[in-house]
């Protein structure tokens, strides 16, 4: 079967490369799944680069999510079946026409959902779903984010408002803004405005920010914490500026903050199915009724999976990037 390969990390555009690799065979409790269309996601990159936290054995196949039809199940799985249309996330090796996955990971999508949505059902809005409750906010509470115009910072813009949850969402130009506007969030800040912080403030009014969500590091770290109301909870799911976090010590201590990591792959495996499958189930019927929007920029053939992961149409998109085997 074709598959995008690497074997050693490296920068994507490098050390992937097109090869034949043998059609993978199911164990007793996984699922053989045909790919129709695979995403590629930031931790992709970060994991051929050898900078996630998870580092595969070489060689490799890329990705981590896609959908696909079962052509076959191994002895031991019951629920799913030869011929169904599922996706796939928190899996490997998904940039071939074919890839394995335990039937625990592996759920069903309906008829109404299509290929494009279901591609990248899975792994960002789940995410930004299990975030949700990670942070245990409720309806009329407000988070605030950094990095919203990305696809988990969107997802969780969309979500949170479905359950009633209020956000602030950050970023840093006026085209962010317009990606945000453009899938009807609201409640945007550019912090290129000298007073973004007063906005917030003036947008919440008397009330307080519940959680705070930093995907950047940096600096910014401590600006969000500044806005963290007291005994809120401070999570950290990234840090796209590549610099250590800055915090200051005073915040932490006099609201009596709570500092926690968000690994979402990790805890999406250890999660029971039966939650997992509350929370698909969730996804699904948010992106049937068009309370989740999930924008795809382009879809390459898997021959092109060099243009597709180069860093110009990576740094440059506004929906998610797919391949097609």
């Amino acid at each position: 079967m074709r598959s995008a390969t690497y074997d050693h990390f490296g920068k994507p555009t490098e050390v992937l490369s097109i090869s034949d690799r043998p059609i993978p065979e199911p164990k007793a409790n996984e699922v053989r799944v045909k790919t129709v269309l695979a995403s590629i996601h930031n931790h992709d990159l970060l994991t051929i680069r050898g900078k996630y936290g998870f580092k595969p054995e070489m060689p490799a196949i890329g990705g981590s999510e896609a959908v696909g039809i079962i052509d076959a199940v191994g002895d031991e799985v019951k629920d799913l079946k030869v011929g169904q249309r599922v996706a796939a996330a928190s899996v490997q090796a998904t940039w071939a026409e074919y890839f394995v996955a335990s039937e625990d990971m592996v759920f069903p999508v309906p008829d109404s959902l299509d290929d494009e949505m279901a591609a990248q059902l899975v792994a960002m809005p789940l995410s930004a779903l299990m975030l949700l409750e990670f942070l245990e906010v409720e309806s009329g509470q407000w988070v605030i984010h950094n990095a919203a115009n990305g696809a988990v910072g969107k997802s969780l813009a969309m979500l949170a408002a479905a359950r009633g949850v209020k956000t602030i969402n950050v970023v840093r130009s006026k085209e962010a803004i317009g990606e945000l506007e453009a899938i009807d969030v609201k409640n945007n800040i550019n912090t290129e405005d000298e007073d973004w912080k007063e906005q917030v403030k003036a947008i919440i009014g008397e009330n307080k920010i519940s959680a705070a969500v930093d995907s950047v590091g940096g600096e910014d770290s401590g600006a969000l914490l500044s806005l963290l109301g007291h005994g809120g909870v401070f999570a950290v799911f990234g840090a796209m500026s590549g610099k250590a976090m800055v915090l200051n010590p005073t915040d932490i201590i006099f609201k009596q903050a709570t500092l926690k990591g968000f690994w979402g792959s990790k805890l999406s495996q250890e999660m029971s199915v039966e939650n997992k499958q509350r929370l698909v189930d969730e996804l699904i019927d948010r992106a049937v009724n068009g309370q989740l929007k999930l924008p795809t920029e382009a879809t390459f053939d898997l021959a092109d999976i060099s243009k597709a992961v180069d860093g110009k149409t990576q740094s440059e998109k506004t929906g998610k990037v797919l391949l097609k085997p």
